[in-house]
């Protein structure tokens, strides 16, 4: 169990939180939501005792093993994979590494003996004769083939280096485990395998993400950072937002009845309190009126930006063929005679295990980048935007940002060119910003401004999520509903694809395959699931290759 007391946090005159008080108990999985900023990273680090709170009180129980996802990934670059899981579990690795030298000792004393038949002990009481195994089935779980677990750290990719780290933090069945974003870099049978082992998971979790199915899937609890304190509400993502809609709604309703109320007090007061007839029904009521108080609603500190994509023109029927694609990098193949075409109306999930292949494939596409064979045919009548998964091109110069959408628009004034942004939540001195110092939050919103500017009939999207918080999230998995035009979209956010796509593309070294199903149909369809291990698609690394 966790209690937190008066708990606050303050840096300078800035407030993230204060006079928190909540009871993290046993059993059960918190997933921490709020605005980037509201301090939920950080109150996982304090929970850590990584950093300090300004006042009150964190209470863990005497004997709780706590473990946190690492974020860095060099701190076990001279590790072997296996041995900076079993790390997860700091007093199992240390027995096991006094054991291992106490061994290894030349003169093996008596006192080595007596200290040695102590570890073996400690050692059994704890599991360690299964520890490489449960090693072993953490990072296969995670996508992490075998023959890699036996490498050093620093011989892996940066994306499996963060499966490790996940691993790690799994490891040994801690009494409190803390998780900031465990399904970054995480492809689809990854992260469903991680949703059913925390749904299993017998102790404390706190969990960060902005990935709303999984949200929805491992938590039993949602803690709120809002209005400079934090609250715990019961059942998942998808509850809270429902049911603090609904409050917000009936708490609304409550004050326009009270609202209406007042209104019909101070007209009564005025007509008659010159009325020495009536003047006593006046004064009761004035004594009424005042006795009535209007709720305070809060706004909330969330913001969500204004996604609206809206075709120019519409396209005709001709919008896009794909003959024999084929390509290679660095002597892998990563996708071979593709072909397909799209037409009006389609929605494609773009997915494979391999999200260079994506990638590459979107690049093609959009033509940035040339296929080893095969040809691409666009429409006479198409125009298309895209958003690259890497948009560090678009913002080398220094420009404001008025500046920089500026090329993009068709109309010149500022002031239309401003309102753009203030969709976007740049409002005032921000659109004066630096194109080169924006977060990487910040430049997928100027690239929605572009891409609403431009007005494609046909949108290329790699990884639009990246970076974004939940209510930009959300304001895009709107947008893209909405959006009337043809839409190509690589994504690994569960409920975007869900609720957006309406064709599944998933491509491989092996083959492809081409469905009209939603993404939901698709994954849990028995034929297309026997299809996926024919062709290897499950067996396959997200990030085995780079560019």
């Amino acid at each position: 169990m966790i209690l937190v007391q008066g708990l606050a946090l303050r840096f300078g005159k800035r407030v993230l939180f204060e006079d928190v008080n909540l009871k993290f108990t046993t059993g059960n999985c918190y997933g921490l939501i709020g605005a980037n900023g509201a301090g939920k990273s950080t109150f996982l680090k304090l929970l850590s005792g990584q950093e300090d709170a300004s006042s009150g009180d964190i209470i863990i129980e005497n004997g709780q093993r706590l473990a946190m996802l690492k974020q860095d990934q060099f701190a076990y670059d001279e590790f072997d994979v296996l041995a900076t899981v079993i790390m997860g579990h700091k007093k199992l690795y240390d027995i096991m590494t006094e054991k291992d030298a106490l061994y290894a000792k030349a003169d093996f004393s008596d006192e080595d003996g007596i200290r040695a038949s102590e570890l073996e002990s400690e050692f059994a009481e704890l599991n360690g004769w299964e520890a490489e195994t449960e090693a072993g089935q953490l990072l296969a779980g995670l996508g992490l083939a075998p023959e890699k677990h036996s490498l050093k750290m620093k011989e892996l990719s940066p994306k499996e280096k963060v499966r490790v780290l996940l691993a790690q933090a799994l490891f040994g069945t801690p009494d409190i485990l803390l998780l900031d974003e465990p399904t970054n870099n995480l492809d689809y049978d990854s992260i469903k395998w991680l949703e059913n082992f925390l749904a299993k998971f017998p102790n404390i979790v706190l969990v960060v993400s902005h990935d709303r199915h999984f949200l929805n899937q491992v938590c039993t609890h949602i803690v709120d950072f809002d209005y400079g304190t934090v609250k715990i509400y019961f059942g998942n993502y998808s509850f809270w937002q429902e049911s603090s809609e609904m409050a917000l709604q009936l708490a609304k309703n409550a004050n326009k009845k009270k609202e209406e109320k007042v209104k019909e007090l101070q007209a009564f007061i005025q007509r008659f309190s010159a009325n020495a007839s009536k003047s006593k029904q006046a004064t009761s009521r004035k004594k009424l009126l005042d006795k009535i108080e209007l709720d305070d609603i809060q706004p909330s500190t969330r913001r969500y930006p204004y996604v609206n994509f809206k075709p120019e023109r519409e396209a005709g029927d001709d919008i896009l063929m794909v003959t024999n694609l084929t390509k290679t990098i660095n002597g892998v193949t990563l996708f071979k005679d593709l072909s397909f075409s799209l037409t009006k109306g389609d929605k494609v999930a773009i997915i494979g295990g391999n999200g260079m292949a994506q990638t590459a494939l979107m690049n093609i596409l959009a033509g940035e980048s040339e296929p080893d064979s095969g040809e691409v045919k666009w429409g006479v009548t198409i125009t298309s935007s895209y958003l690259p998964k890497d948009n560090t091109k678009y913002f080398q110069d220094e420009v404001n940002l008025v500046d920089w959408l500026r090329p993009y628009s068709k109309e010149q004034e500022e002031g239309y060119i401003r309102s753009f942004f203030g969709r976007m939540l740049f409002s005032g001195e921000e659109t004066q910003k630096m194109a080169t110092v924006l977060s990487g939050g910040e430049k997928v919103r100027c690239m929605f401004a572009k891409l609403m500017l431009e007005a494609p009939n046909v949108l290329m999207m790699d990884d639009p999520t990246n970076h974004l918080d939940l209510e930009s999230i959300t304001s895009l998995n709107n947008g893209l509903k909405d959006y009337t035009g043809t839409l190509l979209l690589r994504s690994n956010d569960h409920e975007l694809l869900s609720t957006v796509c309406n064709r599944i593309i998933e491509i491989g070294p092996n083959g492809y395959l081409d469905r009209r199903y939603t993404y939901d149909e698709y994954l849990e369809h028995p034929n297309i699931q026997q299809l996926r291990e024919e062709l290897g698609f499950q067996n396959e690394s997200n990030d085995t290759y780079e560019e």
